[in-house]
């Protein structure tokens, strides 16, 4: 027998939208632009996703899967840059899994917290800058 989905992934994004705060595209390259030092932009995507796109410069890349284990103090995997009192701006590649982390984080008690109407892509297709991604030294 099938399962029944009760509450789908169209049903989850739109509920996400209606508490999370959304910047436009011209808005977050702005606040990009502005160099605010108490804004955080977090990448969601999956690393062969920013190897093949790059990223935008300075973002701190946080994969969609670690995202509650790296925000919550407790946790052996909580990650410095979430217990800053910073302001946090998630995107992703299309605007529809930064809205569903910014919901997550924000009920985990993480505020403020907005995401990217239409991710990366939208991003780039406005001109907002990019960067390559840039592999890391192996250690030792």
């Amino acid at each position: 027998m099938p399962q029944t989905i009760t509450r789908g992934i169209k049903t989850m994004i739109d509920e996400a939208n209606t508490t999370i705060e959304t910047l436009s595209t011209s808005d977050a390259i702005a606040l990009h632009k502005s160099g605010a030092e108490d804004v955080v932009i977090v990448d969601i995507r999956d690393p062969r996703e920013i190897e093949r796109d790059g990223k935008i410069p300075g973002s701190f890349s946080c994969t969609r899967g670690m995202l509650e284990f790296w925000i919550d103090p407790q946790s052996p995997y909580a990650k410095p840059v979430f217990q800053q009192d910073k302001k946090f701006v998630f995107y992703c590649a299309g605007g529809l899994r930064s809205a569903l982390a910014a919901k997550t984080a924000q009920d985990m008690g993480l505020k403020p917290v907005a995401h990217i109407e239409g991710g990366f892509g939208a991003w780039r297709e406005a001109g907002g800058p990019v960067e390559a991604w840039v592999p890391k030294a192996p250690k030792g």
